[in-house]
């Protein structure tokens, strides 16, 4: 998908664009072209390679109680998808935008819209360095979205609206490596999709994402200079199943060693949206599929399903 030809373009452009992107997410993913400064990709990336060098002390000292994985650092083997019994063999370090301290979002999901846990003390500049990334990300994300807004039938500004305050998280993984014997790979996070709208990875330092397809597991690829973006179960809901979750897993190749970096954005809408069936998406052939909920408690059942909520896991680790 080229997001300027669309923005750009004429009209034939454009159609191309939204056709193209349609067709794509019958997978659940599709590859974009962008305008994010790959300059701002490597200095994040770098920073937060760093954070995870850091001794295990001092990353744990960012762990916030009670934030359910949605600010500040989570261990390694605590997320788990719903579809495991096994945790995922990764640590993260999540972040997002903060309210203004008497906004009602912060007073009722302070878990959500305090201030950023981020590991300022350890490395001078890093919160407005993550905090700029984050905005340049979801900016990408709101523009990608007009285009599916589109090809559902809706104004092209839908879902911007959805973005006021958003709930929008970024989440920077590290899977390390693994020893296994010989002919065999391993799997870092089990098959799973996202709750949210969309999902974009910029960039990963290595392979291993693979996306379900009906003829299996096949890899995620970009083309150079291009990020993925997946689709969640909150688009799933609103566009009444024509646009499926995209369903994928991190799995390290046979003979493949190292360790994976990767940053990840959740495009999340503001909490109190209703998720809702477009009317464009509701049809004789299409009945409606899905009941109506907030987004908030589509997220808050998730959490729990992953295994994020401190004072009663899913799982419970050894």
């Amino acid at each position: 998908m080229d997001l300027v030809a669309f923005e750009q373009g004429a009209r034939s452009q454009r159609d191309a664009v939204v056709d193209g992107v349609m067709r794509s997410l019958a997978t659940g993913f599709v590859y974009v072209a962008h305008d994010l400064s790959s300059g701002l990709i490597d200095e994040a990336y770098g920073q937060l390679q760093t954070f995870f060098g850091l001794p295990q002390q001092r990353k744990d000292s960012y762990i916030v109680e009670g934030a359910r994985g949605q600010t500040g650092y989570t261990p390694m083997m605590v997320e788990t998808a719903a579809s495991s019994d096994v945790p995922d063999l990764k640590e993260m370090l999540n972040w997002g935008a903060p309210a203004p301290s008497g906004h009602p979002l912060r007073q009722r999901y302070p878990h959500r819209y305090g201030p950023p846990a981020l590991p300022e003390p350890d490395q001078p500049g890093v919160t407005e360095l993550l905090l700029s990334f984050h905005e340049r990300v979801l900016d990408v994300q709101r523009r990608v979205l007009r285009i599916i807004a589109v090809g559902l039938g809706a104004h092209e500004e839908f879902f911007d609206a959805m973005f006021a305050y958003s709930a929008t998280l970024t989440r920077a993984i590290h899977y390390p490596p693994m020893q296994t014997a010989p002919g065999e790979g391993f799997v870092w996070a089990a098959e799973h999709g996202d709750i949210n709208l969309i999902t974009m990875l910029p960039r990963a330092t290595a392979s291993g994402l693979q996306v379900r397809t009906d003829s299996g597991w096949i890899d995620a690829a970009p083309p150079e200079g291009s990020a993925i973006i997946n689709t969640g179960m909150m688009l799933e809901h609103l566009s009444n199943g024509m646009i499926g979750a995209g369903i994928h897993r991190v799995v390290a190749a046979e003979g493949q060693s190292g360790d994976r970096y990767s940053v990840v954005q959740f495009a999340h809408p503001t909490p109190w949206t209703i998720l809702s069936a477009l009317p464009t998406c509701v049809t004789t052939d299409n009945p409606l599929r899905f009941p109506t909920i907030t987004a908030a408690d589509a997220l808050d059942k998730v959490i729990w399903e992953i295994n994020l909520v401190e004072d009663g896991r899913r799982i419970e680790s050894d």
